[in-house]
């Protein structure tokens, strides 16, 4: 047993970002300003994306996506019911009525032939959840936007490094929403960045992130002089701090080394699991890119003898700390009760929601820390 608690998905922070946090602190601009401005414009460039704007959160990119599409009270969104409670409270938020479509068993994405199926009059945009950081299929989900005309907003939460047949995660749809919450593949604290394929769009967005104020808010601190504004809509307080994106600078230089490292736990992870009685994550599709953002293990009482919570119990006592990611959102009393959504209509991702238990996966574990971990999976299922 460990002596320390493995904290599940603690960040890795150097040196650069703990420096830049304190010369932000020393400038005394800690709101929204310059390295606000300049987190959005290296990942533009990261991306290969025409507009970004950065916010609060990820559920707050949603959010503003959704109102940026222009849905109303009665429209209805398709999403994922394998996924964090965010997305659908986000349609929710915005007036709309989120529907679910069922995910295909081996990605655990969002099944196209099954959101086809979902699709209705009502029908006016499509969310897909690039699971875990595996792409979800974009050609066929594009194909159903373009011929019914509707949105497409994905949801990149877990996938910031992935590309789907050549093309960056993020850019396939009108909106792209991303998180660079604690546990995320880069990290601000708290923080999210909106891609957008039109101008009008980002500039709406950048207006409700800030109580529907007119842009020249931005600036009214700035050394330019004072900036009279206008409210022009009923908004939100949903804008991103230079405290925080004093760190994402800096983790974003790094992104590709981390990726590597998270790679290498997964391959390891792989190797040492591969004889056990469990599912272990699908392989990467071909002409993809896996951002290795989640490494879950399907815990099959009926095949290992261990139900999925006593493994994860198993792995508390020896100091091992995981996650389960994610109960099918049908599972939850509100979504039951208010939505009327039962989750034996989504077998696949009830089934899913029941057996997965995820493993730490991040930059900052040590070769020691990984080996804990193997050796506590492997001393249970034995």
């Amino acid at each position: 047993m460990r002596d320390a608690f493995l904290v599940f998905g603690s960040p890795k922070i150097e040196r650069p970002e703990i420096d830049e946090v304190i010369a932000c602190m020393e400038s005394g601009w800690l709101g929204t300003g310059p390295r606000v401005a300049r987190l959005e414009e290296d990942f533009k460039s990261y991306k290969g994306a025409r507009h970004a704007v950065a916010v609060n959160s990820c559920t707050a990119a949603l959010h503003l996506s959704l109102l940026a599409a222009g849905l109303k009270p009665g429209d209805e969104v398709i999403t994922t019911p394998m996924t964090f409670c965010a997305t659908v409270n986000a349609i929710l938020h915005s007036g709309a009525t989120p529907v679910l479509a069922d995910v295909d068993p081996r990605t655990m994405n969002i099944d196209p032939s099954r959101v086809e199926a979902a699709i209705t009059p009502k029908t006016r945009a499509l969310l897909p959840v690039h699971f875990a950081g595996r792409p979800c299929e974009m050609d066929p989900l594009c194909d159903l936007a373009n011929r019914h005309g509707l949105k497409l907003i994905e949801d990149c939460a877990h996938a910031i490094e992935s590309e789907y047949r050549g093309n960056k995660t993020g850019r396939f749809g009108d909106f792209g929403c991303f998180s660079f919450y604690i546990t995320k593949n880069i990290v601000t604290g708290e923080g999210g960045m909106v891609l957008t394929r039109e101008e009008e769009d980002s500039a709406r967005i950048k207006v409700l992130a800030l109580h529907g104020m007119s842009k020249d808010a931005w600036k009214r601190f700035g050394d330019e002089g004072y900036k009279h504004y206008s409210v022009v809509e009923c908004g939100f307080k949903y804008n991103m701090m230079d405290l925080q994106a004093a760190i994402g600078i800096h983790q974003l230089q790094r992104i590709e080394s981390y990726w590597q490292r998270r790679r290498d736990i997964w391959r390891r992870y792989n190797e040492a699991f591969a004889g056990l009685p469990v599912a272990l994550p699908a392989d990467p599709d071909p002409d993809t890119r896996h951002a290795y953002h989640l490494y879950t293990l399907l815990v099959d009482e009926a095949k290992t003898g261990i139900g999925r919570d006593a493994f994860l119990n198993a792995m508390t006592k020896r100091n091992i700390g995981v996650g389960v990611h994610y109960l099918s959102i049908p599972e939850h009393p509100f979504y039951r009760q208010a939505l009327g959504w039962k989750p034996e209509d989504y077998p696949n991702a009830m089934r899913i929601g029941r057996q997965t238990a995820s493993l730490p996966l991040s930059p900052k574990l040590t070769d020691g820390d990984v080996q804990d971990v193997i050796d506590a999976v492997i001393g249970i299922f034995s």
